[in-house]
């Protein structure tokens, strides 16, 4: 039996090969998942799941499909109301990705989701902490100068490609100067 939390409102989960599983499955808009045969409240019994990147999950033997069941979607898709068609992804507005009550969800589209991880705690101590990095850098901050003016020259000639082989660097790390996540403090 599952102790109830005030508040709490339980709802079948409803995935590709739900119906073929012995058990039932539901989820609270507080972010707990339960298996049951009868009911939730009856014969219930509350599972923790493991955790992927971070996220609470539930693997079960589903045919045709891969099985894993993300909580923080599942509480969305029966408690979040869409906004949009566009939004496709989940976000925790305060940025734990184990909190999982309706309240804390929201649906995003792509852009929403790209800027919600910039205001994460954890990507601005990253940031942080890279921009006082000073050892171990392929790049003096006379070379990023040189690639941040080689990239908005609209008249350059070299290519992301040669300019990453010229500096011994990727692609990527051009990338991210020009975004400003590496090196934001050069101008």
């Amino acid at each position: 039996m599952i102790k109830k939390i005030p508040g709490e409102i339980w709802k079948q989960m409803q995935f590709s090969g739900y119906k073929n599983l012995k058990k039932k499955y539901a989820i609270s808009n507080h972010g707990r998942a339960a298996s049951y045969n009868t009911s939730v409240a009856e014969d219930g019994k509350l599972l923790n799941g493991s955790v992927t990147s971070g996220y609470r999950t539930l693997n079960l033997h589903v045919e045709n499909g891969n099985g894993t069941i993300y909580f923080h979607r599942e509480v969305a898709k029966l408690f979040c109301a869409k906004k949009s068609p566009k939004a496709k992804f989940v976000i925790h507005l305060n940025h734990k990705k184990t909190d999982n009550t309706y309240k804390n969800l929201k649906w995003a589209t792509p852009d929403e989701v790209s800027t919600h991880q910039q205001k994460s705690p954890l990507k601005i101590a990253y940031k942080k902490r890279q921009a006082s990095k000073t050892v171990g850098l392929k790049l003096t901050a006379t070379q990023v100068k040189t690639i941040k003016d080689s990239i908005n020259n609209p008249k350059r000639k070299l290519t992301y490609k040669q300019m990453a082989a010229k500096y011994g660097v990727s692609e990527m790390t051009l990338y991210r100067i020009k975004s400003g996540e590496n090196w934001s403090k050069v101008k």
